[in-house]
């Protein structure tokens, strides 16, 4: 379980990042961050990835407190920022050092295989269109068995087509072991697309306004996922000032 705690960041120059977050994301949920500019959603990443540290309140992972980079806690960025000087099948497995070589091989292979790169092992980053050097990124993450997994916008430099590829591989890879993942997307069709729960986020200080749970099993162009879209859209219209009313979701 991850729990953010009564969670506040404030920085050097007084600036109020963060209020009161308080969130608890059980083992295996999909969880999207939603929310405009200024509402504090890369913030609580980085505060869930132990790169910075919380004016007040505590996140714990299964009870131990995360105030520095955590070994179960795996991030992947907007960019891929795969080593140059590595190969494809070198950069999945550069955090993998302390395993066999056979096992390191094969768990590689394994994840390669899942976003559909097993022909590209070999090959060097520069080879790569921006779509699959993503792909590397999200198995580089995958491959160390993360307890959770933080994505930090990771779709959204890419085509419409392209994002929805990595969304199948996303969900194709997280089905095999069902790690926690925490999204920050501006997407909000992607976080019906991929999320189990949506929060949205208030900026000025960043808090949490609402939640839309989207249920399982569902398609993009069905009723939860419809439902889901306009409510998630009348929150985030609301949380910006532009609307006072919300869309509920239909039970």
């Amino acid at each position: 379980m991850l729990t953010i705690q009564d969670v506040s960041k404030t920085y050097a120059d007084g600036t109020e990042a963060l209020t009161g977050i308080r969130l608890a994301i059980p083992p295996g949920e999909i969880l999207a961050l939603v929310g405009g500019s200024g509402c504090g959603k890369t913030t609580l990443l980085r505060l869930v990835a132990g790169l910075d540290t919380a004016t007040a309140g505590t996140i714990r992972l299964d009870g131990a407190a995360i105030t520095a980079p955590h070994p179960g806690v795996g991030l992947v960025f907007q960019e891929p920022r795969l080593l140059p000087w590595l190969t494809i099948a070198e950069n999945v497995g550069f955090g993998l050092a302390h395993l066999p070589r056979a096992v390191r091989r094969e768990r590689v292979a394994h994840v390669l295989a899942r976003v559909g790169l097993s022909a590209h092992g070999t090959r060097w980053p520069r080879d790569l269109s921006g779509g699959q050097q993503q792909r590397v990124a999200i198995a580089r993450a995958f491959v160390a068995d993360p307890v959770v997994l933080l994505l930090d916008e990771p779709f959204s430099a890419l085509d419409a087509v392209t994002r929805e590829d990595l969304h199948r591989h996303l969900l194709a890879l997280w089905a095999e072991t069902r790690p926690t993942i925490v999204l920050v997307t501006h997407d909000v069709a992607e976080a019906v697309a991929l999320a189990d729960r949506a929060v949205v986020m208030r900026p000025h200080p960043g808090r949490i306004h609402d939640t839309v749970v989207v249920p399982r099993p569902r398609s993009g162009d069905s009723d939860v996922a419809f439902a889901a879209t306009r409510s998630l859209r009348a929150l985030l219209d609301a949380s910006l000032g532009r609307i006072t009313e919300r869309a509920a979701v239909p039970a």
